[in-house]
Order: C-alpha cells, then sequence, then structure tokens
C-alpha cells in the first residue's frame, strides 16, 4: 500500500500533468492560428507526451493499491505575445514541474517508499531531457532575435520532430 501523502502528492501530480497537456496544446493552437505550424506540431507532441506522463502515475497509482482522486483542470492561458514568449513559458514550466517531482521525490525519501523512490527516478531523468529541450529553444530564439527568416527556420526543423 502507498503511503497517504505520496497518494496525496501523486494525485496532485496526475493533475499538474494534465494541466501541462492543457497548456502546451493551448500553445499549439496559437501557433496554429498564427501559421507556424512547426511550432504547433512541437508543442502538439509535447502535449501528447504530458497526458502519457499523467497516465504513468495514473498506473502507478492504481498499481500501488491507491485511491484516484481527478480534480478539475484549470483553463490555461490562450494568447501569448510571440513565440519566445511560449518557449520562455514552456522552460519556466518545465522548471515548476522538476521541482514538484523532487518534492515527490524527497517525500519518497523520507517515507522509505523505494518503490515511489524507483518510479520518480524516471521522472527525474525525464525532467533534465524537458528543461534541456526547453531551454535549448530559448537560448536559439534569443540567437535569432526579431529576425523572422530564422524564426522560420527554428519552425521548419521543430516541425520535424
Amino acid at each position: 500500500m502507498i503511503p497517504t501523502k505520496m497518494e496525496d502528492l501523486i494525485n496532485a501530480q496526475i493533475n499538474a500533468e494534465m494541466y501541462s497537456s492543457y497548456l502546451y496544446l493551448s500553445m499549439s493552437a496559437w501557433c496554429s492560428d498564427k501559421t507556424w505550424n512547426g511550432f504547433a506540431h512541437w508543442l502538439r507532441l509535447q502535449a501528447q507526451e504530458e497526458l502519457a506522463h499523467a497516465m504513468k502515475f495514473y498506473d502507478y497509482l492504481n498499481e500501488r493499491g491507491g485511491t484516484i482522486k481527478l480534480a478539475a483542470i484549470a483553463a490555461p492561458k490562450a494568447d501569448w505575445k510571440d513565440i519566445p514568449a511560449i518557449f520562455r513559458e514552456v522552460y519556466a514550466h518545465e522548471q515548476k514541474v522538476t521541482g514538484m517531482i523532487n518534492a515527490m521525490m524527497a517525500e519518497a525519501i523520507k517515507q522509505k517508499d523505494y518503490a515511489s523512490e524507483i518510479m520518480l527516478q524516471w521522472f527525474v531523468t525525464e525532467q533534465v531531457e524537458e528543461e534541456a529541450n526547453a531551454s535549448e529553444i530559448v537560448a536559439t530564439l534569443e540567437k535569432i532575435g526579431p529576425a523572422t527568416g530564422g524564426l522560420y527556420h527554428l519552425d521548419q526543423q521543430l516541425g520535424k520532430r
């Protein structure tokens, strides 16, 4: 049986991952509306990945005999200034998620919940990748600056994901 505190944290993380999916899908819709189809594609795939993360937590909680308590998912914002603003927000959001994962890991260690520690290790590693990807895109956008040609090239590149 999973400790109650871990069950609560995992339920909150399921909600957070679902929100992440909604947020990235909203960003994708904004990009599509502005005909930045490569950015839209990258963000839509990211939304699907976040949904898969939520389901990984969902399945784990089920396997451990926990009670799944789904909460309302907050509506994400729907408008951004420009592409760099979107990806700065992606990076900040991934940093926030990393903090949540780290807090869960700390609690698993405190509770001596070894099964949760092992499961969470996958997410710790995943967050390193998520932050690195977002950071790289932000850095590239900073180098490009307002050059439309550079944005177009990056749009094409991210569309190949």
